[in-house]
Parts: C-alpha cells; sequence; structure tokens
C-alpha cells in the first residue's frame, strides 16, 4: 500500500509503481494513473476516482483506530535515522502562526490540494513538520521504540518503521511544551487543509472548533534529525553567450575558478558546470551582509546576480528555461543533464541549514523557491485522517 508522496513522482512513473497493485496507495493521490492519459491531472474525474479508490481501501485495506491514537514513525537512510510524531495539529495553529511557513504558495496548488481534500473527506497525505528538541518526548519516545513495531520495510534504500503509542495523553501533553513548529515538506497540503477547514466551517451553522476537519495530519520530527539537501538548478541554454563569454559575465560577480566535482564545499559559493568543466562561484559577501535572511541565502544571491541579470530569468516559477534538480543523487542527475546537452549550464547549491530554516520563518520571511529538499521523504498510504 505505502507510495511515495504525490508529487515527487510523474504519472508515468507512478503508473509504472502501481502496476498490478489495487492495493496501492498511488491510485488516491495520483488518481489519474486510473484514467486516459491525456486526462488533465486537475479534472474533476480525476478527484472523484481518488475517492472511489480511496473508498476501496478503507474497505479492504485499512484499519479504522477505535479511539484517538498517536503514533512513531522512523525512517533510516544510510545509517541515519529520525523519529517523528504521527497526529493531528489543529489548524488554528497555522493560522495563528505558531506552525510556521517558509515558503509562498502557489494558488493553482493550493486549489489542487483544497479540492483533493474535500472530496476525498480525508487528509490522505501527511505534513512534515520540524519542532525544537524536547527531552520529554526525547523519553516517550525512547519507551515506544522498545516495542515490537507495528511494520517494518524497506524501500528505495529507506527503512520505514511505526509504532502505536500506548498512551496518546503523553504525547498531548509533551507538545503543549513546544512553543512552535516549522513546515518543512507540504506548504501546498498545510494551506489546502486550512482552506478546507474554512469551507466546512462556512457550512457549519453551528462550529465548536474541535471538528475532524479542524485538524490536519502531520508527523513532527526533532528540528536536530532532519537532513536538508541542496536543490540545484539547470538552464536550458546561456542566453545567447558562448561558455566563455558566460564565464566573462561571472568573473564580474566574484571569484571564480576551474573545480574539481566536489563543489561548493561551504555556504557562500556555487558550483558551476559548463559541458564536463566544473568551476566554483565565490558570491559577494557584502551583498549577504546587507540584505534581509532570505534575500542573503545563496539561492536569493544567485537568482539576483546570476540567474536574472545574465540569463534572464526573471521568475524561476514559472519560466521554463529553468529546471531543479534534488535528492541526494541530485549532483549527478545534473551531470547527467549537462552532459547530455539537455541543459547549457548547471549551478550546484550548497545545502540551507536548518538554523537558517527556523531563522527565516521566525522572522516571517519567506525563502527564495526551490530552496530545500528534505530527504528521506514521508510514504503515504500509511495513515489516513477522514474530515467527514
Amino acid at each position: 500500500m505505502a507510495s511515495p508522496p504525490y508529487d515527487v513522482v510523474s504519472r508515468s512513473e507512478a503508473a509504472a509503481l502501481a502496476a498490478g497493485n489495487p492495493l496501492s496507495f498511488l491510485h488516491v493521490v495520483r488518481s489519474d494513473i486510473d484514467l486516459l492519459p491525456a486526462t488533465d491531472p486537475h479534472d474533476e474525474r480525476v478527484y472523484l476516482k481518488a475517492r472511489e479508490n480511496l473508498e476501496y481501501l478503507l474497505r479492504e485495506a485499512f484499519i479504522q483506530e477505535a479511539a484517538p491514537s498517536v503514533y512513531l514513525y522512523e525512517l533510516t537512510l544510510e545509517g541515519r535515522s529520525q523519529v517523528g510524531v504521527v497526529g493531528c495539529l489543529h489548524i488554528d495553529d497555522y493560522n495563528r502562526g505558531i506552525v510556521r511557513k517558509h515558503e509562498t504558495t502557489r494558488q493553482d496548488k493550493e486549489d489542487d490540494r483544497t479540492h483533493h481534500i474535500l472530496t476525498l473527506g480525508a487528509h490522505a497525505e501527511a505534513v512534515l513538520l520540524a519542532h525544537e528538541p524536547s527531552p520529554f518526548l526525547t523519553q516517550l519516545n525512547a519507551n515506544v521504540l522498545a516495542t515490537p513495531p507495528l511494520y517494518d520495510y524497506s524501500a528505495d534504500e529507506v527503512r520505514h518503521r511505526v509504532w502505536r503509542a500506548s498512551d496518546p495523553d503523553a504525547y498531548v501533553d509533551a507538545f503543549r511544551r513546544v512553543r512552535t513548529a516549522y513546515i518543512a515538506d507540504g506548504h501546498h497540503r498545510t494551506a489546502g487543509a486550512a482552506r478546507a477547514a474554512a469551507d466546512r466551517n462556512a457550512g457549519n451553522p453551528h462550529p465548536s472548533g474541535d471538528e475532524e476537519y479542524n485538524w490536519f495530519l502531520a508527523v513532527i520530527f526533532p528540528t536536530t534529525q532532519l537532513r536538508i539537501l541542496p536543490y540545484h538548478r539547470v538552464v536550458r541554454d546561456l542566453n545567447g553567450m558562448t561558455p566563455e563569454a558566460f564565464l566573462s559575465r561571472l568573473l564580474k560577480i566574484g571569484a571564480i575558478a576551474p573545480a574539481i566535482r566536489d563543489v561548493p564545499d561551504a555556504a557562500g559559493s556555487v558550483g558551476v558546470l559548463l559541458g564536463t568543466r566544473w568551476f566554483q562561484l565565490t558570491l559577494p559577501p557584502d551583498g549577504a551582509r546587507r540584505l534581509s535572511l532570505a534575500q542573503g541565502l545563496d539561492a536569493a544571491q544567485l537568482q539576483s546576480t546570476v540567474l536574472e541579470p545574465i540569463l534572464g530569468i526573471g521568475d524561476i516559477r514559472s519560466d521554463p528555461r529553468i529546471g531543479f534538480v534534488g535528492g541526494i543523487d541530485g549532483k549527478r542527475k545534473l551531470e547527467r543533464l549537462v552532459g547530455s546537452g539537455d541543459m547549457a549550464v548547471g549551478f550546484a547549491m550548497y545545502p540551507v541549514s536548518m538554523d537558517q530554516l527556523i531563522q527565516v520563518s521566525d522572522a516571517g520571511e519567506i525563502m527564495p523557491p526551490k530552496s530545500t529538499w528534505f530527504e528521506p521523504k514521508l510514504h503515504s498510504g500509511l495513515f489516513v485522517h477522514m474530515i467527514d
């Protein structure tokens, strides 16, 4: 049943993964695989098919808990483990800024997630959140992890294990001591949950605030356990320049020198790949000091000094000439794209730190688009929260 989340697989990839497996949760989160390939992913039939498929899985495979429950979800990759608490957060915590964001959401994606939640009558995928480390939660987790897990399986080099906590009230009490949480992955899902709750409340003549639609599904990890990987950039052309002319323009920005593949080696520098040649560009430090926290990040500096003024890329969220590569194999994927000639230049980024994410979120600022890639990804299909 367990599957990758909806936004990390294409339709063709999802169809291949779910082939011959009617229990795959991809039939819910990528229900377009059960319709004709030409079907628009936002066609009403896609959402209705997702609801039909969820109802099938609820009958055939899911277990409905008789009482409110809390779970632990551990992901282990390359010997590194992270343990998150699975439960529901109240949407008021998001609306009041207790659950903090660092990204700007897109209207079309918000619309999609809102419609998906309302049509299903459920939150089908959890939001990944981060919280400040808590000794109370550490001890509670240790007690639960000492017991046999409910589920234990591996997929794509990641080991997934799930436990049910025997004392959920203790977790509720422990989280009363946690001041804030940070959205790591799932800004559109959270915004969609908020809009879905507002829609349900608008149609409720006597809302109490305790209705299930006011709670959204989340897995919340200590900030110290989460791993942020870099989100690289690739650009299709050099805006009419030769590679030599492009390098000359970069020289006017900061120091640039030939480098080996392991670039960048620190924040404040960017790896530049032209053909098979790597260079390291040192970004101007004065600009980072003068700007806000978010504008001082490497991705924002690259945008303001290279992508927009030299390559003519204004809005990286909509310009078709730019692409993004994340994940553990991000650097190799970048080299394949540039080496094959599909892309003219690649920019290897140094990863943002959790401290930077927290500082930007606490300041109420917004990071540049495509700044963070969290790995490993949560699997979908392990938990569903019904709102109706």
